[in-house]
C-alpha cells in the first residue's frame, strides 16, 4: 500500500485518467474529489462490502430454498402419492 501525505488542494493520479484531489480538511475528516471517466466505477468500500454480504446471503438463501423445493427421489416400491394401485377406487 502506498501512503502519501497531501494538503488541501493537492492531488494524486491513478493511471492516466483518474485524479483524487483533497478538497478540504475538516477536523479529523478529509473531503476528497475524484475525477474519473464514466466507465470507471467509484464506490465507497463499505457499500461494496455491504452489497457483497447481501448477495452472499441471498445466494445462501436461494441454495436452501432449492434444497427444500427439490423433488424427493422415490424408489419403485415406495408407493409414492399419485401412483395408481388396485386398491384405488378410481380404477375400473
Amino acid at each position: 500500500m502506498l501512503v502519501l501525505t497531501r494538503r488541501s488542494g493537492q492531488s494524486i493520479r491513478i493511471g492516466p485518467n483518474v485524479e483524487v484531489r483533497v478538497v478540504r480538511i475538516e477536523g479529523d475528516r478529509v473531503v476528497l474529489g475524484i475525477a474519473a471517466p464514466r466507465h470507471v466505477a467509484v464506490v465507497r468500500a463499505e457499500l461494496v462490502e455491504q452489497v457483497s454480504g447481501e448477495v452472499r446471503d441471498a445466494s445462501d438463501a436461494r441454495a436452501r430454498l432449492r434444497i427444500m423445493l427439490m423433488p424427493r427421489i422415490v424408489g419403485p416400491n415406495s408407493g409414492s402419492a399419485g401412483d395408481a394401485t388396485d386398491d384405488d377406487p378410481g380404477i375400473a
